[in-house]
């Protein structure tokens, strides 16, 4: 029975999916964007985002850790130096999924692009909810 797991299969077998994906995270990790299906870009985004979550903890064994996914130690490097500590101080959230308008043209699937948000960029808009408080109080 498989209650409560999720993937996105991707038409792929377990191995070259997880080959894939270790891919395209070490790409978005050293290139900061990576052009790809939305499906995708959806299941590269999850991984990401643990790998910048080990990043951030920091340690021989989290550092271990994130070799055995990604299999690239250049782009574990760079994720426990550069990438990682842009951000400390953020809880979540460290990918952007951006749709494009045009179709792939072999077969018309959906593109979009997946980039690291910046460092400087909100968690979370703070702006509408205290308008709300304010027309309330009035």
């Amino acid at each position: 029975m498989r209650h409560r797991l999720h993937t996105f299969k991707i038409g792929r077998s377990g191995a070259h999916r997880r080959a894939m994906l270790a891919n395209m995270v070490s790409s978005l990790i050293e290139h900061g964007q990576i052009t790809t299906t939305i499906v995708k870009a959806k299941e590269a985004r999850r991984v990401a985002d643990k790998m910048i979550t080990l990043g951030k903890k920091g340690g021989l064994h989290h550092i271990r850790q994130a070799v055995s996914k990604l299999r690239n130690k250049t782009a574990v490097k760079k994720l426990f130096d550069e990438v990682a500590p842009k951000y400390m101080t953020r809880q979540g959230g460290y990918t952007r999924i951006i749709h494009l308008s045009k179709l792939r043209v072999g077969d018309a699937a959906e593109m979009c692009i997946l980039q690291l948000v910046e460092e400087g960029a909100p968690a979370k808009k703070t702006a509408a909810p205290e308008k709300a408080v304010e027309q309330k109080a009035e």
